[in-house]
Order: structure tokens, then sequence, then C-alpha cells
């Protein structure tokens, strides 16, 4: 190979790999490292992408019911064990219509493209499903809130998560294990 070619193309060759890596930094810090979802900042920018293609969108916030008495009763990698199956049963619930993602702690969100009453009552069963763990059947709740971005008078991802959050705290009031839609 010519040297002057082989001189231009070392520092490119250098570059493309710098950039892989790069690639690679922020792909993982936008993936919680526990359960695989996207972190806030990751779930953030494709929930925007979402509102802004469908309005018929729905925001979910889910926070699990009693956490710390799970991780107090039965330790933390139970705990866990209890976040990875939520974001696990949360994923696959959203499938390819949506998006999920852990704020941080015991509390997930995600976003819909279409949402039914039927899909909502799935959602909620399945959160409730029981974790089997070290041999044992440990119970799990959540509460949901949901906002409909359509039912907002301007469609904006912190005035949906913000609906939302009321929506859960309200399910939260009835004696948890529910969903609560804001309005």
């Amino acid at each position: 190979m010519d040297p002057q070619i082989a001189a231009s193309v070392v520092p490119l060759l250098g570059w493309a790999v710098h950039g892989g890596i790069l690639t690679r930094r922020l792909a993982t810090a936008r993936r919680d490292p526990l359960t695989g979802l996207h972190t806030r900042a990751g779930w953030t920018a494709r929930a925007e992408h979402v509102i802004r293609r469908h309005p018929t969108a729905a925001v979910l916030l889910v926070d699990l019911d009693h956490f710390k008495t799970l991780n107090d009763t039965h330790g933390h990698a139970a705990g866990d064990a209890a976040l990875t199956a939520t974001a696990d049963r949360l994923r696959t619930w959203c499938g390819r219509n949506g998006i999920a993602g852990r704020l941080g702690g015991d509390e997930f969100v995600a976003i819909i493209r279409d949402l039914t009453a039927a899909d909502l009552d799935a959602l909620t069963a399945v959160l409730h499903e029981p974790l089997h763990y070290a041999g044992a059947s440990v119970s799990l709740a959540a509460s949901v809130g949901l906002c409909p971005v359509a039912d907002l008078p301007v469609p904006l991802l912190t005035d949906a998560l913000a609906a939302a959050d009321v929506a859960m705290y309200a399910a939260k009031g009835r004696g948890r294990r529910g969903s609560r839609t804001s309005r």
C-alpha cells in the first residue's frame, strides 16, 4: 500500500473505532443496568417522538406497591428480581406498540400508541402475578396511572407525565393494586 494512503487511512480508522466505542457507551448509558429498560433520558427522547406521530398515544406510570416491605422481608436480591420481572412484564406488554422505561427505584414508565381498556386490564393483571423466587411465591402489586395524550390541551410529555402521576397516586389512594386514568 502506498505510504501516503496508509498515512491518511490510519487516522480515519482510529476515528471510526473511537466513534463506535462512544456510540456503544451512549447506548449503555441510556439503559438501566438491572432491567435493560430505557433510562429516563433514553425513554423521554423516544416518547416525545411517539407523541408527535401518534395523537392517540397514552403515557403510563407504574409504581410497585409495598416494595420496601418486599425488600425488608425477602431481601434485596428478591427486590431486584421483582424489578426485573416487572420490567420484563412491562416490556412484553408494550411489545411493538410502545416503549417501556425505568425512572428509578420501583417506578416505571411506558408510552403506548393505541390503548384500549382491555390492554390496561391485561397490564394490571400481569403486574399482579406472583413472582416465583427462591422456591417461594412472592406477591407483587402495582399501581398504574394513565394519561391519554389526546386529553391534554397541548400534547406535551411533561404534562402527560404529571397527569399520569396524579392518576397513579389516586390509584394508590384507592387501596393500591389498580389503575386509574387522568380524567
